[in-house]
């Protein structure tokens, strides 16, 4: 092989990328091309910090009142709109963000979940907004905070009639013991005053399914009261927010939640939305004086 110039191969097979073969052989490559800057049209985004307190409303009435109460800024994260801010009361702050469901029910719910924590990871995450009463002694204009959710719409269809099968569910100890804080210190049912006027706040469990009630003779509202007869008020969303709790996984786990409900109908014939902007309004206060209470990061 004395004298060979070039390239031999004894067998298999010889790949040659940007080479040249040859004396004096060359190889001119394009010049790499420059990384374009950023337009100054679309920075970009400051990546979400981990909050505290996530919330979630249903209604345009509810999400209006949150970020007035708490003075929530409009942020996109993704394609998704998102509120948040960084909330002062009682001599703590906690950052806060709020999220829109798509729609009313239980599977929304479930999904805003899901984008609270895939997006902020918050310590806990609250449903608030307007619910109806079933109980004499919870009036339109009053607040129910509750722990405690009994998700009503498990059901059997059989000859003789329908029986339902209602499963409870209760956050953490943690989140219990907050809102059993509050009630200590404000009383129970504690007393919210807010400029002239005042309203009431209590706590009990409430009762959930995909249900509208607007009949006071309703069989969801007798069933609710053989269930339990402290059941509060009923709403269609916080069932979907305990089950999304409980199946959870990966990271960013949250650790607790809860509901608050302003009651703006007794769930009767009478049933309008008459009231939902003040009951709503009323969820959004309660939530703000509850937030110093509600464990953080």
């Amino acid at each position: 092989m004395n004298g060979n110039s070039g390239i031999v191969s004894y067998g298999g097979s010889v790949e040659l990328h940007q080479s040249a073969v040859g004396d004096g052989a060359t190889v001119i490559l394009p010049a790499t091309p420059e990384k374009e800057p950023l337009s100054p049209a679309t920075p970009e985004r400051e990546p979400a910090r981990r909050a505290d307190i996530g919330v979630i409303t249903i209604l345009g009435v509810e999400a209006g009142a949150v970020h007035d109460v708490l003075g929530l800024r409009p942020v996109r994260r993704s394609t998704l709109p998102f509120y948040e801010g960084d909330v002062a009361a009682d001599g703590t702050t906690r950052r806060v963000v709020a999220i829109r469901a798509l729609s009313q029910g239980q599977r929304s719910t479930v999904i805003a979940f899901e984008h609270l924590r895939r997006h902020y990871s918050p310590s806990v995450v609250v449903l608030t907004g307007i619910g109806g009463s079933i109980n004499p002694s919870v009036r339109v204009g009053d607040v129910v905070v509750t722990t405690r959710v009994v998700y009503y719409d498990l059901r059997k269809e059989t000859s003789q009639g329908q029986r339902r099968r209602g499963e409870e569910r209760q956050a953490p100890a943690t989140t219990g013991h907050a809102v059993n804080s509050f009630f200590t210190t404000h009383g129970e049912p504690a007393t919210v005053r807010t400029g002239r006027t005042s309203f009431r706040v209590l706590t009990g469990p409430i009762g959930s399914g995909e249900a509208v009630i607007a009949d006071a003779e309703s069989e969801i509202r007798r069933y609710l009261k053989a269930f339990n007869d402290k059941i509060l008020a009923v709403d269609m969303e916080a069932g979907g927010l305990t089950q999304a709790f409980h199946e959870q996984d990966g990271p960013g786990l949250a650790r607790g939640w809860t509901v608050i409900r302003g009651i703006s109908d007794d769930s009767n014939s009478a049933k309008n939305d008459d009231h939902q902007r003040v009951a709503a309004r009323h969820a959004a206060i309660t939530l703000r004086r509850l937030l110093p209470y509600l464990q953080s990061e």
